[in-house]
């Protein structure tokens, strides 16, 4: 019996902090947007999430910010099997607050969804270890694809997968 409670003990931090995995529910959170309100995701209830953690000193977030937009503006206003309208709700890893805000002007990053999680609290939670990282999430708050397949093409296929 000792030998299991040292086990879990032992495995207890990898547990807490287990990335969420695809058919899981989205975790919850509320941060402040570069206009100071506090915005959750919860907000976006009903519609389909694109979940980007990103920061302006990482080059490759920056490379890939083009094809968010583009993806943005084809699917912001299609209808899903689950969910109505495409959003994006980028979270900033940034430590200073003025080269996100530059960023986001600089990168055309249209969208409102935009939150700094100035003390990592978000990131801990969905246990994002490099960025640019991902997470699609439908109508039902259920994340559907992550990571590397949401890059490139494939945030496109991903999202046409969803598409009614």
């Amino acid at each position: 019996m000792k030998n299991i409670v040292l086990i879990l003990v032992a495995f207890l931090p990898f547990l807490m902090f287990a990335q969420p995995k695809n058919g899981m529910r989205a975790i919850g959170f509320t941060l402040l947007n570069p206009e100071g309100e506090m915005v959750a995701l919860d907000d976006y209830k009903g519609k389909v999430i694109l979940l980007d953690f990103w920061a302006s000193w990482c080059g490759p977030c920056r490379k890939e910010n083009p094809n968010i937009v583009e993806a943005h503006e084809k699917y912001k206003n299609s209808k899903f099997v689950k969910g109505k309208d495409f959003v994006v709700l980028s979270v900033s890893l940034d430590r200073a607050e003025q080269p996100w805000k530059d960023a986001i002007v600089k990168d055309n990053l249209k969208w409102d969804g935009h939150v700094w999680d100035k003390k990592n609290e978000v990131t801990r939670k969905y246990n994002v270890r490099s960025i640019p990282h991902s997470f699609l999430i439908d109508g039902d708050g259920i994340i559907v694809a992550q990571g590397n397949a949401l890059r490139g093409i494939g945030l496109h296929v991903e999202i046409e997968k969803l598409l009614k």
